[in-house]
Parts: C-alpha cells; structure tokens; sequence
C-alpha cells in the first residue's frame, strides 16, 4: 500500500493545520493590500511631483525585486540593524511575511487601480466638474463602479497568484501547508523519508484555485449588469 492508515491520518492532520495558516496569509494580505493598493495609485498619479516620483520609485523597486527577497529582507534586516524583532515563534514569522506580502501586492494592485482610474473616459470627470461636483464625489460617485469593472480582469489574476505565492513564506519557515508537506521527509512529524505529503499539498492549491476563480467569475457576470 502507498501508505497507512495512521500514516494519512497524521499527514492530514498536519497538512490541514497549515492550510489554515495559508488562509490565514491570503486573507490577511487582501484585507490589507487591497486598500493600501488604492492609497499607492493616488501617489502615482499625484499632480506632487515629488510625491509621484517617490510612489513610481517604489513601484518599480517592490515589482521588479522577487517576493522571497522580500520576505528575507523585511524578516531579518530590522533586527540585524538592532531596529526592531517581529518577535519570537510563528506569530512572530507570520507577522512578518504578512508585512512583506501586504507590501508586495499592495504596489501590485495600486498599478492595477491606476490603469482603471485613468481608463475612465476624461469626459466622465469634466461633467462632474461641470455640475459642480469635487473630486472625492466625482471619483466615489462616477469613477469608482466603472473602475471596479475595469480592474476585476486583471485583480483575478493577482488573486490567483497569491494564492501559491503563500507558499514562499516557508523561506522563514512559516509552518503553511508546503512547509508542512516537505516535514515528513525531514522526519519533523515523527516521519523521514515519506515523499507523498509533498506532493499531496497540491490538491489544496488546486481546490483553493479552483474555489477562488468560480468565485471571481461570479464577479465579473455580476458586473457585466453595468455595461
């Protein structure tokens, strides 16, 4: 037999325990990026040149560095320049790479939101203005909805990412579920040598995957309403 019974039992267990830690990052990284995307794409498109050339710096910075840089750099730098730890333990970890990938997609996304601000026709902004609208109420009132369906296309795609992007916090040893998988061939779960936990994890991408495009495809019929 490929394995036991008290083998599966153990395997899935442990594989479980991290999927939920990769949840947890994925969730916490949208909650977080999705908002300070928008923040960022208002200094890229910002009338401050100083303000603007700073927001597109790092942008081309964050974009054009691997993520697993990222994540190596925001976890061990602080504390080998004596600024500050992210404390000890997997809370500690976690609270790192979540910063990293906030971060990272966050910078992603504010491209993603400019191209859909400045993808909305100019006359929609100038009768705005000709009713004596501000900016906030021309942007809230009449870009926003039509940015959203511009920018869902592209957004899935980022979605889709991060969600085996989540697997690169094991650089730090975050116990997600490929960390997890990978243990029992170094013995950490009271297995050695056991190569099919590994490769098992790739049932929960493609089931995750799979949940998040039939969801973000039900976005985008809903939006079509609007067209």
């Amino acid at each position: 037999m490929f394995f036991t019974s008290d083998e599966f039992l153990t395997v899935a267990a442990a594989l479980n325990t991290g999927f939920i830690k990769t949840l947890q990052l994925f969730f916490v990284t949208l909650i977080g990026a999705l908002p300070l995307g928008l923040i960022i794409s208002f200094g890229s498109m910002s009338r401050f040149t100083p303000l603007r050339f700073i927001t597109k710096l790092m942008v081309w910075i964050i974009r054009g560095t691997p993520l697993i840089l990222q994540i190596i750099i925001i976890y061990y730098v602080p504390g080998l320049m004596k600024l500050f730890t992210w404390g000890g333990g997997e809370t500690g970890r976690f609270t790192a790479v979540s910063a990293a990938f906030i971060i990272n997609y966050a910078f992603y996304f504010s491209e993603i939101y400019r191209g859909g601000i400045q993808g909305v026709p100019v006359g929609q902004q100038e009768a705005g203005e000709v009713l004596g609208m501000t900016d906030s109420q021309i942007f809230f009132k009449i870009k926003l909805l039509q940015m959203i369906k511009r920018i869902v296309p592209p957004m899935s795609n980022e979605v889709i990412t991060l969600v085996k992007d989540t697997s690169l916090a094991r650089v730090i040893a975050l116990q997600e579920v490929i960390w997890m998988g990978e243990s029992f061939m170094k013995g950490n779960q009271g297995y050695a040598g056991l190569i099919w936990p590994l490769f098992f994890t790739a049932v929960y991408y493609l089931a995750f995957s799979g949940i998040v495009t039939v969801l973000l495809g039900m976005l985008e019929k809903k939006l079509e309403y609007f067209r």
